[in-house]
């Protein structure tokens, strides 16, 4: 399988340029810089990209390279650091900036024929974030495009298809950007641009079914996008191998424990051992008087990993222990080690559960490619395309004590919530809409009585990597019908505000 190589020297950004090539429909992975030049020269990449990272160069402890690298005849893309580490590397010379350059940037094409740069207007946007910049380019190279502060914003060596910017084309704020990065792996690099999810599906059930044998599968399945995917990839890998354990811990959104069944239970589409703990009552119980968000989250964590664990010594002998990690949880845990979720805490499964190995069937995909694994093995679109939800369920989303009157009033607004964003025909895709229950009552009139009761808060953000969000600003009259309907249609509740607080300062959940 052709596929680029991405090292990482430190990146902020090294998730967006992986995203930015798989967009090319070329397969990527990003590893550290302190994996091996023999690694790379076996791994026989169609290109290799160098990151940024927060370092000077010139430092005698930051990262660095063989400078082999460029001699393996592999074209090769530094970006910011990268850039920097290629001239230098190469005999150039990298210098403190007179002016730190940070944010947008006016970058002049030098050289229009340039490969790199074929079909980018002379005169465009980039994104800058560097201290040091190019005072010498090495030997070989030219000078490709500049900004007002950074003479040397692009430089390369066509006859060596070495390439560098100082700039970020990976993210948003370079318009052409992905124009650059389609140019390198599609042109300079020649990748033809064939690694699709279908592809992908059948590869990982072959790759599945050799590695698994005949052995039993484990899989702690949440309902979520990635565990999903996951069973149903799982399953038609090794069929009844597989056993999902579905925890209903009662803290889920309305009707999502009859849904996950309907899918992977006896009358599901699914060839596998499905078993569903009904363990509401049990969590309840653990977390009443308890009002301090993050000991509702340990509480609810610890009685996931003791449900789970009771159940899994019920199944005899299991081999595997399946995940539904997925690349962005490697990266972020650092790349390359073995990576346990947190999510629903089967992170912290005591050790008297042993298992020959951890299975990660989606360890290589981002979220948009798991969904389209989903629809390519047949889960629904509702569940492929399902709002995230957070680990502890609703009990991050009631503020204060979580009873089973709670976790109704929530329920039931939250369903009506997103009934009425989808009858509005609003775009959810690149957000998080939810209603919450804050744990304030106040006195209202309904019909001729005074009422004391809870005040719901609705909440839509849109983001584009849930570090940042903001308020997604929704029509009034999508909000006036459901503030009317949630107050009419749910018990208990008498007020509906509507969170319009960015991230930072606020979080995106309550809790």
């Amino acid at each position: 399988m052709e596929q680029i190589l991405i090292l990482d020297f430190g990146g902020q950004y090294k998730q967006l340029i992986a995203r930015r090539i798989r967009e090319c429909n070329v397969y990527c992975e990003i590893l550290p810089y302190t994996t091996s030049l023999e690694t790379i020269r076996a791994l026989q990449p169609k290109g290799i990209v160098l990151t940024g990272g927060p370092d000077s160069v010139n430092e005698p402890q930051s990262p660095s390279y063989d400078a082999g690298l460029f001699s393996l005849g592999i074209p090769v893309l530094g970006i910011c650091y990268g850039a920097q580490l290629t001239a230098k590397l190469l005999g150039g010379a990298v210098v403190p900036a007179g002016v730190s350059e940070y944010g947008h940037s006016d970058l002049f094409v030098d050289v229009p024929d340039s490969a790199l740069f074929s079909g980018v207007p002379s005169e465009t946007s980039c994104w800058m974030s560097h201290t040091d910049r190019i005072e010498r380019v090495p030997d070989g190279f030219l000078i490709t495009a500049h900004t007002g502060n950074c003479p040397v914003a692009a430089m390369e060596d066509p006859d060596r298809r070495l390439y560098a910017v100082q700039f970020h084309p990976e993210v948003v704020h370079t318009p052409e950007g992905a124009v650059m990065l389609r140019r390198f792996v599609r042109e300079i690099c020649g990748c033809s641009g064939s690694w699709h999810m279908s592809a992908f599906a059948q590869e990982q059930i072959e790759a599945l079914r050799k590695k698994i044998g005949p052995a039993r599968v484990l899989l702690g399945l949440s309902g979520g996008v990635d565990s999903s995917v996951a069973a149903a990839l799982l399953s038609r890998a090794i069929g009844k191998q597989l056993v999902c354990v579905f925890v209903d811990h009662g803290l889920l959104r309305k009707n999502e424990g009859d849904e996950v069944e309907s899918v992977f239970g006896e009358n599901g589409g699914f060839d596998l051992q499905f078993v569903r703990v009904q363990a509401q009552e049990r969590f309840y119980r653990a977390l009443k008087g308890v009002t301090d968000p993050e000991q509702k989250r340990k509480i609810i964590g610890e009685q996931f990993i003791r449900v789970f664990e009771e159940e899994a010594n019920k199944l005899g002998a299991i081999d595997y222990l399946a995940q539904g990690t997925i690349y962005p949880d490697v990266i972020e845990s650092g790349v390359g080690g073995a990576v346990i979720k947190s999510h629903h805490n089967v992170g912290g499964l005591p050790k008297t559960l042993s298992f020959r190995g951890i299975v990660e069937p989606l360890r290589q995909l981002f979220k948009d490619e798991v969904r389209a694994v989903g629809l390519e093995l047949g889960l629904p679109a509702s569940m492929v395309y399902r709002q995230p939800f957070p680990g502890p369920g609703l009990g991050v989303r009631i503020v204060g004590e979580v009873t089973p009157e709670k976790v109704r009033i929530v329920q039931e607004a939250d369903a009506i919530f997103r009934e009425e964003l989808t009858r509005a025909g609003v775009d959810v895709g690149k957000g998080q809409f939810f209603a919450a229950l804050t744990n304030m009552q106040s006195v209202g009139v309904m019909g001729d009585a005074r009422t004391y009761a809870y005040a719901v808060v609705l909440r839509a953000v849109i983001t584009e990597d849930f570090m940042t969000a903001r308020a997604a600003r929704l029509p009034y009259e999508l909000l006036d019908t459901a503030m009317n309907r949630i107050i009419n249609e749910v018990k208990g509740v008498n007020r509906v505000f509507y969170d319009l607080t960015s991230k930072p300062p606020s979080t995106i959940e309550l809790e």
